[in-house]
């Protein structure tokens, strides 16, 4: 967490809220986020992460001398109402700078409005990769796009000895990226790729998919969906008797929920996670890991949630670290991917 900053150049975010600032008693940030819908709990999660950065740095002076100011909208978990809530953050809260919007459909609804306005955002959770290859200057990531994070994954997953998958995807910018991204990386790694099954973000019934996916010749499901949806799933596919390997990505499985909510039709399901609140001394930053997971349990919140809520706290400090560095080079993180496995109602390091 707090990962290390490479390629491109925040230097524009900087610039910009250092410029917005100035006369302000306070430095604004946007948080848009999904907190009613169908991403209401990993969008409160995220907020709630953001939270304790935004008093961990006031508690510490602030930045450049003024307090940070959080401005939090929800977008509803729907695009068309995430570009409004960018544009009212914009215009009328005055927001320099924002963080969001989780879901990449919902980003990809905002980054228009980015352009129009000339104002930055750092995008903590959304994994397409058309949001960092469509030329808008004024994104800024620290979530690994589909293709990062199926790169990382190549690199162990001839230990897992995988023959053929099949997918199951949400039916958005999300789930069809990852499946693309995933797919390549599999064909190049002479693993077959067979059915790419989608089904709606609202769907509560996934039965005819993992049917079909159940009488298919892959011995392995690429999952990729929001941890409510994969609570179902995983409870209709041991109700179906699928004994497939199940392989979840995009970091938004919230295993330690998965495990409350599913029971033993969670055990065996493994998660390309890219935080490790269980193994704080695994991380690239075990200091800041255990501060963050102590503040949060501090508050009360529930401990499934940080396995979300940390993109939070760490898009609200590269924000905040971005203004405080004005013109020094910082940009998409590299960020690290584990693979952890549910065992016996718990979570463990898959062991490789």
């Amino acid at each position: 967490m707090m990962r290390t900053l490479r390629t491109a150049s925040l230097i524009a975010l900087a610039t910009a809220c250092l410029m917005a600032s100035a006369s302000a008693e306070t430095i604004k940030i946007g948080v848009n986020e999904p907190l009613t819908g169908a991403f209401a709990a990993s969008g409160t999660y995220v907020v709630n992460g953001a939270k304790i950065a935004a008093d961990e740095i006031n508690a510490k002076g602030g930045v450049l001398g003024k307090q940070i100011e959080l401005v939090i909208e929800d977008n509803k978990s729907n695009p068309t109402e995430a570009a409004a809530v960018a544009e009212k953050l914009i215009t009328r809260d005055k927001t320099p700078v924002m963080m969001g919007a989780w879901g990449s459909s919902l980003t990809l609804a905002v980054m228009p409005k980015l352009i129009e306005y000339e104002v930055p955002m750092v995008v903590e959770t959304s994994s397409s990769g058309k949001i960092t290859t469509t030329g808008n200057p004024y994104i800024f990531r620290i979530s690994p796009p589909s293709a990062i994070e199926a790169a990382a994954f190549a690199k162990i997953i001839d230990k897992l000895g995988l023959k053929k998958v099949d997918f199951l995807v949400i039916n958005n910018d999300w789930g069809r990226g990852a499946a693309e991204d995933f797919g390549k990386m599999m064909k190049e790694k002479g693993i077959g790729v067979g059915l790419v099954e989608t089904m709606d973000q609202g769907a509560q019934d996934m039965s005819a998919q993992l049917s079909k996916l159940k009488g298919s010749d892959s011995e392995t499901i690429i999952v990729t969906a929001a941890v409510d949806q994969l609570t179902l799933l995983f409870k209709q596919a041991a109700a179906l008797g699928l004994k497939k390997r199940i392989i979840t990505t995009g970091g938004s499985q919230n295993p330690d929920q998965i495990i409350a909510q599913a029971g033993a039709a969670a055990n065996g399901t493994m998660h390309l996670t890219t935080f490790l609140p269980w193994f704080p001394d695994k991380t690239p930053n075990p200091e800041a890991t255990t501060y963050f997971v102590s503040e949060w349990k501090k508050r009360g919140f529930d401990f499934a949630g940080c396995t979300e809520s940390f993109r939070g706290y760490d898009g609200i400090r590269t924000a905040a670290a971005a203004i405080e560095k004005a013109g020094k080079e910082s940009g998409q993180s590299q960020p690290n991917v584990y693979l952890i496995e549910i065992a016996d109602g718990k979570v463990g390091m898959k062991d490789l």
